[in-house]
């Protein structure tokens, strides 16, 4: 199989899984307990901390680990939108991860505030209409994705923090499509909160963390047995932790060296290849400020649902947006967001890379989309000559 679904999961690293098993076989401790195991187990999990913190460039202190993106998202909000009572009112875009959209839904329908904002054509957020919808006094939150789960489009985020900070509001960003991808660092990008998900950089399923600013309070969500340092009860995922803290050491190290320019290259050549052989294929979102990971393609007449099936049948693994949402029959909001109607938007397919993918594989499935591509318009013209015949 060539797997180009990497934006829905990536697959665990050789290195990430043998740091994990001792945690799994032989150092089970609790790391509360007080004896020697537990002790062990207690400093696997901070040096992760320590791990996690180098890749954002932010202090361990301020990272508090979490079941995956969706609770860390969740927390950050449940806790900016609880500090103050005088303020309510939460600001989102409307093209956010369910994690953000479904909390800013329920937070509407109990009769508190909430603003959607619209991306444009390229799904960039529009900075003036952020800056008309925050209110001073009143705006508790921003929270806008550093770079979108379907299309890779990269958000304003330096700018957006700004604006929210102008009205003294704080600030989220669901970073799980971003963390590892992309160079950050949370010492000079001011983000009051940051989500991450372990499985989006070679870690495993499971495990994810929530940055929290030292300059921020946090209530938190989970309560009980006081862990994380009283920020989210719950016997820790040791094994899990472990590993996220490897990959992102891993990640750092791939990042320094400039291997994001290698996918890259693989993303651009495949793009040029298809749009070579199907001149009439749209490549949806902003051209420059994407991940260089991702590529969300639009092949008119040609629907991803058919697609994805002939694609499997053929080898090659990918999407037609969102993992979360693959049984769901309508376009996906992001794409409706961005203005696709809905034919354009059941016309489009994700193709996202990781770095454990071949420039030599990544040809063979530009070719396999290509056939595939073709292959389904002969089909549908046949198909409407025999009906006219």
């Amino acid at each position: 199989m060539i797997y180009l679904d990497a934006n829905a999961s990536t697959p665990l690293d050789e290195r990430v899984l043998e740091a994990m098993m001792p945690f799994l076989k032989t150092h089970y401790a609790n790391p509360s307990a007080l004896y020697t195991e537990a002790r062990l187990a207690a400093n696997a999990v901070a040096r992760a901390r320590e791990q996690v913190a180098a890749l954002l460039d932010c202090e361990p202190d301020e990272i508090i680990f979490m079941s995956g993106g969706t609770e860390s998202c969740n927390a950050a909000l449940a806790s900016a939108l609880t500090l103050d009572a005088r303020r309510t009112h939460l600001v989102i875009s409307k093209s956010e991860h369910s994690a953000v959209l479904e909390f800013a839904h329920r937070w509407f329908v109990t009769g508190r505030p909430v603003s959607e904002l619209d991306v444009d054509r390229d799904g960039r957020l529009n900075l003036a209409e952020l800056k008309g919808a925050t209110r001073a006094g009143q705006t508790a939150l921003v929270s806008v994705m550093w770079a979108n789960n379907e299309t890779g489009v990269i958000g304003p985020i330096e700018e957006a923090v700004e604006i929210a900070h102008e009205r003294g509001a704080l600030f989220h960003t669901d970073a799980v499509q971003a963390v590892g991808k992309l160079r950050l660092s949370l010492k000079k990008t001011a983000v009051d909160y940051l989500s991450l998900s372990g499985h989006k950089f070679h870690a495993p399923k499971g495990v994810g963390a929530l940055y929290v600013s030292r300059r921020v309070r946090f209530k938190p969500w989970m309560l009980g047995g006081g862990q994380e340092g009283g920020r989210r009860s719950g016997t820790e995922n040791v094994a899990g932790i472990v590993g996220m803290g490897k990959a992102a050491e891993l990640m750092r190290q791939e990042l320094e060296i400039g291997d994001d320019r290698r996918v890259a290259a693989m993303r651009n050549a495949f793009e040029a290849r298809v749009l070579e052989a199907l001149p009439d294929t749209i490549v949806n979102g902003h051209r420059e400020h994407r991940l260089v990971t991702t590529s969300s393609m639009q092949f008119p007449g040609v629907e991803a649902a058919g697609l994805l099936i002939l694609l499997d049948e053929n080898g090659v693994a990918c999407s037609a947006g969102s993992a979360c949402h693959t049984t769901a029959l309508h376009p996906t909001h992001v794409l409706t967001a961005m203005g696709l109607d809905d034919q354009q938007a059941k016309c489009t397919t994700r193709f996202s890379w990781s770095r454990f993918v071949t420039m030599e594989q990544t040809h063979s499935a530009a070719e396999a989309v290509i056939a595939a591509v073709r292959k389904m318009r002969s089909l549908k013209t046949e198909g409407a000559v025999a009906m006219a015949g």
